[in-house]
């Protein structure tokens, strides 16, 4: 395991609570995706479409979608959110404790340190700069949500060079590519 900051080794362990819910200002607002009706059958959509499926895979059943949104829903490691834009909802998103993900087998994760894993739903909204314009946002509203995160990092498929250009221009720098179950990632660090 690689050290992301030589600071590792000396920071205590300590617990961290559930990933917090981040406080957008317009043209942006998050919110938790519930597990029934029109969130569940939303996220159901964005996950069989091919552009999401093809890095996600997670093209799940609707009863399987269910059920991962209660169990996230029921636990305190990882978040779902709906992100809309101008008030349509057009980014699913989990936020989690990077900690407690397989992630922190591949670098030295502090109990702080959150993760993000984000996909534009409808391929009509892809190549618009959404994910560009959104995360300086949303790493700023992270970090005020919980002042002791010192970094959010996210572990796209080293395939997808759509998501890895919009991660570093919105403030992610490549740190390792990493053996994750069922891909090979690039994680990438954005440091308060």
């Amino acid at each position: 395991m690689k050290p992301v900051s030589h600071l590792d080794s000396y920071r205590p362990q300590i617990t961290a609570g559930p990933p917090p819910v981040p406080d957008l200002s317009m043209p942006w607002d998050a919110r938790v995706a519930r597990a029934d009706g029109y969130d569940l059958h939303l996220v159901h959509r964005w996950n069989q479409a091919p552009h999401v499926a093809a890095f996600w895979r997670q093209a799940w059943t609707l009863p399987q979608w269910e059920r991962r949104l209660e169990e996230q829903l029921a636990g305190d490691d990882d978040r779902p959110l709906l992100i809309s834009w101008h008030g349509r909802p057009v980014i699913y998103a989990e936020v989690y404790r990077a900690a407690r993900h397989a992630v922190a087998r591949c670098y030295q994760a502090r109990p702080h340190d959150l993760g993000l894993n984000l996909a534009v739903g409808d391929l009509a909204m892809t190549d618009r700069g959404l994910v560009r314009s959104l995360l300086p946002r949303l790493t700023d509203a992270l970090f005020e949500a919980d002042p002791h995160c010192t970094r959010i990092v996210v572990e796209p498929d080293v395939r997808n060079t759509r998501a890895i250009r919009s991660f570093e221009a919105g403030g992610f720098v490549a740190a390792d590519e990493i053996m994750l179950p069922g891909k090979l990632a690039l994680l990438m660090v954005c440091r308060r």
